[in-house]
């Protein structure tokens, strides 16, 4: 992941665009540079009226477009033929991005730009050709910059930040103009990242596949393994060609389910987040038969996910991938640690958001929370009241002292009537394993070692009551720590094995991000995961829905004036 840079002309487009203020490099035949009876009719229209069509193109730059203008004198402020060709082919463009080109404008900048380029446009629409120009390049700009969905309308528990830098949006905007090339500036907007440039390269390979055709859907049936035959088997070498996963599609009898078939479907599963066994069962032949179409809006998500995310991130931080059933360490852009984990089950979804780390804790007590003790543990109590005591779990008053279990009839018990707390003692049965990570937050989701190893060996490990489990804990202790002399890993297995709870903080505090993401990318090979949480479906439906502009979260004072 990679730190974001902004260059002045970034933060122009940016600022203009948050504000809804109309951005625009420079358009208009040469020499024209006033038309303020027409400008000002149509500012005035947007002042009095808070609203402007064009051509059936709603303006949505309604507060800064008059400001802007109006510290012109009203003026023109499109004058580059080259600029306004770079605007209309970066519009086109904007479907590489995974965006919506109809957004922007499109047809009727299209339409309108024949005119001026043959001289054929009517004076009075100059300036409206001017005005939507400037809304267009506002509306691409934002988008680039932040996204068109904005993640707090689908995830009231997102809390990372859309902020503008602090500087004056109408004159950011007039040296966005100025600049040399327009095409350029709109490239500095979107984010400046490998994962992101990765997810581009995905959605074009993937649209050039559409546009070959895609790939055959292969008929249901009975499971294949290795050594079968099955006339399904041409289709499926055909299919797994056509995405790189079988490299030689030649067979003496392509029917047969061969070692180099057998080794392609291996690649496929491990791209889709599959068990890699080989078998082509029911999961294996749905992953092969989900429209292209499907393959495609998916990465649209992501990258407009990346969007979100991918801007003025620190230069260290922890980030799990909750849809990956990973988590990684970056410093620098580079990963220097990872390891597979396990995230919350469907209905105890692990939450998307953001926190520091402060401090871990080496064989920790595990207090359970209410939702588990009414919904797993005291079903379990009343079928066995033996079964604190073979978890190693003590009863617990609001001071910490310990209660008689065998003094309470657990029958009689809910959450809602029950005084005590449940607390289960350090140790190789503690749910939260041997160590754990903590940035306290609303939710009580952390990171921590487990128990439960076998839930490693899955493909799709969304296991837990909402919290992280990770496999590497140890390993991570170690490298956070960075204490060689006084935490090296023979020092922290000392400490684990004495039994005892320790807290050691962190030097610095560690910025943590808990993210979703369904598509990822590797050594040039193209990765799909599950949408564990079904998340997928209401980001497409609002990238795919009508244009919006969402304000960003430090909007200055002076805009609502």
């Amino acid at each position: 992941m990679a730190i974001k840079n902004y260059t002045s002309v970034f933060s122009t487009l940016v600022l203009f665009f948050l504000l809804f203020s109309g951005s625009s490099p420079a358009l208009a035949n040469t020499g024209e540079k006033a038309l303020p009876n027409q400008l000002c009719d149509r500012i005035e229209r947007i002042q009095q009226q808070k609203k402007l069509e064009i051509h059936g193109e709603k303006i949505a730059a309604l507060q800064l477009i008059p400001q802007f203008y109006a510290r012109r004198d009203f003026t023109l402020a499109w004058h580059s033929d080259r600029n306004i060709e770079e605007l209309l082919t970066a519009i086109d463009a904007s479907a590489d991005e995974g965006l919506i080109p109809g957004d922007y404008h499109q047809d009727a900048l299209h339409a309108m730009f024949e005119l001026y380029r043959t001289g054929e446009m009517p004076t009075c629409e100059r300036a409206d050709f001017d005005i939507l120009l400037t809304d267009a390049l506002i509306r691409l700009g934002y988008h680039y910059s932040y996204g068109k969905v904005d993640p707090k309308r689908l995830d009231s528990h997102w809390n990372l930040k859309r902020e503008l830098p602090g500087d004056d949006p109408v004159q950011l905007l007039q040296e966005s103009i100025d600049a040399d090339s327009l095409s350029v500036s709109l490239r500095q907007l979107a984010p400046n990242s490998p994962f992101y440039d990765e997810m581009k390269a995905a959605l074009s390979h993937y649209q050039a596949l559409q546009a070959k055709g895609g790939w055959p859907s292969i008929p249901e049936g009975p499971s294949i393994k290795p050594g079968m035959k099955d006339a399904r088997l041409e289709s499926m070498r055909q299919r797994l060609t056509i995405t790189g996963d079988l490299q030689n599609p030649v067979s003496d009898d392509p029917a047969y389910y061969d070692d180099g078939l057998q080794a392609a479907v291996i690649r496929f599963q491990e791209r889709h987040s599959l068990d890699s066994d080989g078998i082509i069962g029911r999961s294996t032949l749905a992953a092969m038969n989900l429209p292209i179409s499907d393959r495609i809006n998916q990465i649209r998500v992501n990258l407009e996910r990346a969007r979100w995310v991918y801007r003025n991130l620190p230069s260290e931080f922890l980030v799990t991938d909750i849809a990956g059933f990973r988590a990684s360490l970056i410093r620098n852009g580079q990963v220097v640690w990872e390891s597979v984990v396990q995230v919350g089950k469907p209905y105890r979804a692990t939450p998307v958001f953001q926190d520091s780390m402060q401090y871990l804790e080496f064989n920790p007590t595990w207090t359970v929370p209410p939702t588990i003790l009414q919904k797993d543990i005291l079903p379990k109590l009343r079928e066995d009241p033996g079964y604190l005591q073979e978890k190693e779990m003590e009863v617990i008053d609001s001071t910490g002292a310990a209660i008689d279990a065998s003094s309470i009839d657990w029958s009689t018990v809910t959450s809602k009537n029950f005084r005590y707390m449940l607390r289960q003692k350090p140790g190789p049965k503690n749910a939260l394993g041997r160590v754990k990570f903590m940035f306290p937050n609303k939710y009580a989701v952390y990171l921590h070692d487990t128990p439960y190893k076998s839930g490693f060996k899955r493909a799709e490990r969304a296991f837990s009551s909402g919290c992280i489990r990770v496999q590497k804990s140890f390993e991570l202790a170690e490298i956070l720590l960075n204490d060689p002399q006084n935490w090296s890993r023979e020092k922290i297995e000392q400490t684990i094995e004495a039994g005892q709870t320790k807290s050691v903080p962190l030097k610095t505090k560690l910025p943590v991000f808990l993210l979703y993401w369904t598509v990822g990318a590797k050594d040039g090979r193209f990765y799909f995961k599950p949408d564990v949480y079904s998340r997928d479906a209401a980001v497409l439906a609002a990238l795919d829905g009508e244009f919006r502009l969402d304000l960003p979260d430090n909007m200055p004072d002076w805009y609502e004036k």
